[in-house]
């Protein structure tokens, strides 16, 4: 394994980290940049967005053909690192959750048709989409089988009965991927579908408010009451939804963790730079041991979780589907994130706690790090059962 960067994702890289700096960092320290839930408001990053296109560096996990710049997971790992260095950064380059990794899903499994239709104004930035998966108990969460929204063929399609929430960007979305159960199968039982928020038969019943800050579109509750949804709109075939939810959740959750990451070492950044020139009884912070000792504790954690998450970038560009090598990363850089941020917020005490500096804002996104796309108990009892079944060619390096 080789995790040294090709010269072109090197200078890609270096682009972004100085368009981050330039234009993004600056926009951040504006309050009156941001809307009424605490992220970009949408006329400065349309702006923003419209710079990233100029700067060639837009979509960067899409293909050249359909307007993005076609990288490896391992080149999309350097660079959402790059860009989550600023909060605001992944949305100004279409490379945000949930968008994010419903492109990437469409791209592999959806018809050329689909992709015309519903891929392609993603990637433009023209619509915004959302993932209805998980529902309220006892409906399905990290256990895909518990589903209960059914959709149920009707003449040359499907009526959709069942309730979802906690769906991330559903306000604001205009194209949604829908997964429905459609038989009682254990291992087929699921179906993935497309709809558009001006089809009939479903509605957002609230927006669920959150510790926040939230993604634009928050967290929703949603019913549906007989939505139909035409055949050609089925993504994959009948009883493939739970395939492409692993296909779509693989990725998806590596980029969470490349995107923590960037968060991490802005927290470590903003903690380095006051500790060196605060003092406290005539001596710098810096200078004291049990601060160089802290600093060095999450910094090599940092660094462990860029190496996991290399290394499962590399695992998913060979096309595998990369579960323990993604587990393992979502587990370690979830809790690097939290350890990251506190530290930095201790170090500048009551200024971290303040909205001086985002640690704060942070500190509370932070917190979901641990839940979303699977809890880490969750991803621990997958590691367990790749444990028990390779014992110790668990660690091999294949």
């Amino acid at each position: 394994m080789d995790f040294s960067l090709s010269p072109e994702i090197a200078e890609t890289r270096d682009k972004v980290r100085a368009f981050v700096r330039e234009h993004i960092l600056p926009v951040e320290a504006d309050p009156g940049a941001r809307d009424d839930h605490e992220n970009i408001s949408e006329a400065v990053l349309a702006s923003l967005r419209d710079k990233v296109r100029d700067a060639g560096l837009w979509a960067p996990q899409m293909p050249r053909a359909r307007g993005g710049l076609g990288l490896p997971v391992v080149g999309m790992a350097a660079l959402y690192e790059e860009m989550n260095y600023s909060i605001f950064g992944p949305a100004c380059f279409n490379a945000s959750a949930p968008d994010d990794g419903n492109m990437i899903v469409l791209e592999k499994v959806a018809t050329e048709a689909q992709k015309a239709r519903w891929l392609q104004p993603i990637i433009d930035g023209k619509v915004r989409s959302a993932f209805a998966m998980t529902e309220p108990a006892p409906g399905s969460g990290s256990d895909p089988s518990m589903m209960l929204t059914r959709a149920e063929r009707h003449g040359d399609g499907w009526r959709v009965h069942g309730r979802k929430w906690f769906i991330s960007g559903a306000d604001g979305a205009e194209h949604f991927i829908l997964i429905a159960r459609t038989s009682d199968d254990p291992r087929r039982g699921l179906s993935a579908f497309l709809f558009h928020k001006d089809q009939p038969g479903w509605e957002i019943v609230r927006r669920i408010p959150i510790m926040g800050p939230e993604e634009h579109g928050g967290h929703c509750e949603i019913v549906f009451d007989g939505l139909e949804i035409p055949d050609e709109n089925r993504l994959m075939e009948v009883g493939d939804g739970l395939r492409l939810t692993q296909i779509r959740l693989g990725t998806a959750r590596l980029t969470h963790c490349m995107r923590w990451l960037g968060l991490a070492k802005r927290s470590l950044a903003i903690a380095r730079d006051y500790v060196e020139r605060r003092e406290s009884g005539g001596i710098r912070l810096i200078d004291r041991e049990s601060v160089r000792t802290k600093l060095g504790e999450v910094a090599m954690q940092i660094e462990i979780g860029r190496l996991l998450t290399m290394r499962a970038a590399w695992a998913l560009d060979r096309g595998g589907f990369a579960r323990k090598e993604v587990s393992m990363a979502k587990v370690v850089v979830s809790e690097t994130l939290h350890a990251a941020v506190d530290l930095a917020i201790q170090l500048n005490g009551a200024r971290g706690y303040s909205k001086d500096t985002p640690l704060e804002w942070i500190y509370r996104y932070a917190r979901q790090a641990r839940l979303v796309d699977g809890a880490s108990e969750v991803h621990k009892m997958v590691l367990s059962r790749f444990l028990v079944k390779e014992g110790d060619d668990f660690w091999s390096w294949s």
